[in-house]
């Protein structure tokens, strides 16, 4: 379903990615787990577009998105939801509004039509009866579930996640994992999960990959990550700061 081949991408003097290669197979869990500030949100925003590489190939079931322009990346986009970090919400509109954006800008159905497609995805994620509430209303679980629905709501065959759990309790983490559990198999969608949240990763990832260095430093299934002897790798699993401590 994707494919990436040998990205690399620089911001001035600064390199960010470097040579990145992986595969994600159709209906595929990936987690992709880092340092804050390795790149793995610019990671995420190349697989859709957002950003273009210095060099390197992005496919989307084996076609280059890299060269294209705004309006072939259009109907790529289509393909995909996602879930930013944020939930990146519109203030000034209701959960309705907010979860019908799309339908209503380009008017594509009548509003009774978007109306229903929009309560029954509030009731996948679990917020039925909630249309008419402002986003300042919600709580960030909330907001996550809506900016979720919003991601859904145009049956996209992939799914980008970006930090899902960010600012959220244990327990609200918990339902969020597990709403993404949901859609993964309600929807059979392909999910691509951007996490520092190790428990996250675990429940989340059929495979995981760590960034490191600006390149794909590990990969494996989560008990291969998780019960690996790598001295980097185990410092950020176990979330230890000094790194002398593996290597004594």
């Amino acid at each position: 379903m994707i494919e990436v081949r040998d990205l690399k991408k620089s911001f001035g003097s600064l390199t960010i990615l470097d040579g990145i290669s992986f595969r994600i197979e159709k209906g595929e869990s990936v987690v992709i787990i880092g340092r804050s500030g390795g790149g793995k949100s610019v990671l995420l925003k190349h697989l859709i577009g957002l950003l273009k590489p210095d060099s390197g190939q992005v496919l989307i079931e084996g076609q280059d998105i890299v060269p294209m322009n705004e309006r072939q990346l259009l109907k790529v986009r289509h393909r995909f939801g996602m879930l930013f970090q944020s939930a990146a919400l519109f203030d000034s509109m209701t959960v309705a509004k907010n979860v019908g954006f799309a339908f209503r800008r380009d008017r594509s159905m009548p509003e009774t039509e978007i109306a229903g497609k929009v309560a029954r995805i509030l009731e996948m994620v679990d917020l039925p009866g909630t249309e008419m509430k402002n986003p300042a209303e919600l709580s960030g679980g909330m907001r996550k579930r809506v900016g979720l629905a919003r991601a859904i709501i145009y049956q996209p065959e992939i799914v980008l996640y970006d930090e899902p759990t960010t600012g959220l309790d244990p327990i609200v983490s918990d339902s969020i994992d597990k709403l993404i559990l949901r859609v993964r198999d309600r929807l059979d969608v392909t999910t691509v999960v951007v996490t520092h949240d190790m428990r996250s990763a675990r429940r989340l990832g059929q495979r995981i990959l760590m960034l490191h260095e600006r390149k794909i430093y590990a990969a494996g299934t989560p008990d291969e990550i998780f019960q690996s002897k790598d001295p980097v790798v185990r410092q950020f699993i176990d979330g230890v700061s000094d790194p002398k401590e593996y290597l004594s």
